[in-house]
């Protein structure tokens, strides 16, 4: 087996059978599955997952050719460092909600990232309805600094009408 991952990013209309037919085609190759992450966003379903064991990206598109055509998807392969074992946990979390309007989550990661938080995971939906949609946005990630400096640093958009909660996460090892 080779140290080489790559990461293929799959895009495609949400069915059933996806996933079953992707990490089948993976396994009949003879590769390998590190982290993935797969969910449906707005009727598309979409896939990160980093493998190894291919010598070689044209080869590994190429077989995956028939099965990602098949499935009406649309594939990306970037080669990456795997980094497996280095988890990072998060140490704070973040909801924030608020009317949807253009730059919300500019305006929110832009205020993190000035704080000093390093997302981990962000999560976003749209509520309400047609006429009078809300963004809602689910945040964790890791920083050096104190709850009440975040706060300090979200302080702007609440100002603004935004609802913005932050707390601790607590994480319990072993």
């Amino acid at each position: 087996m080779t140290d080489q991952w790559y990461m293929l990013t799959l895009i495609g209309q949400d069915k059933p059978g996806i996933v079953a037919a992707v990490t089948k085609k993976l396994y009949e190759m003879g590769l390998n599955l590190g982290e993935t992450s797969m969910l449906r966003l707005g009727g598309n379903f979409t896939i990160m997952m980093m493998v190894s064991g291919a010598r070689d990206e044209s080869l590994l598109c190429e077989q995956l050719e028939p099965v990602i055509e098949a499935q009406g998807m649309r594939l990306h392969v970037d080669p990456i460092q795997a980094h497996l074992h280095d988890h990072l946990l998060p140490n704070i979390q973040i909801t924030v909600s608020g009317a949807d309007r253009a730059g919300i989550v500019a305006q929110v990661t832009a205020a993190l990232a000035e704080a000093g938080l390093n997302i981990l995971d962000l999560e976003s939906d749209v509520a309400g309805t047609r006429d009078q949609p809300v963004y809602i946005m689910q945040i964790a990630g890791v920083a050096d600094v104190s709850v009440e400096a975040i706060e300090r640093a979200l302080q702007g958009l609440r100002e603004g009408g935004v609802d913005v909660n932050v707390s601790a996460v607590e994480t319990y090892i072993g």
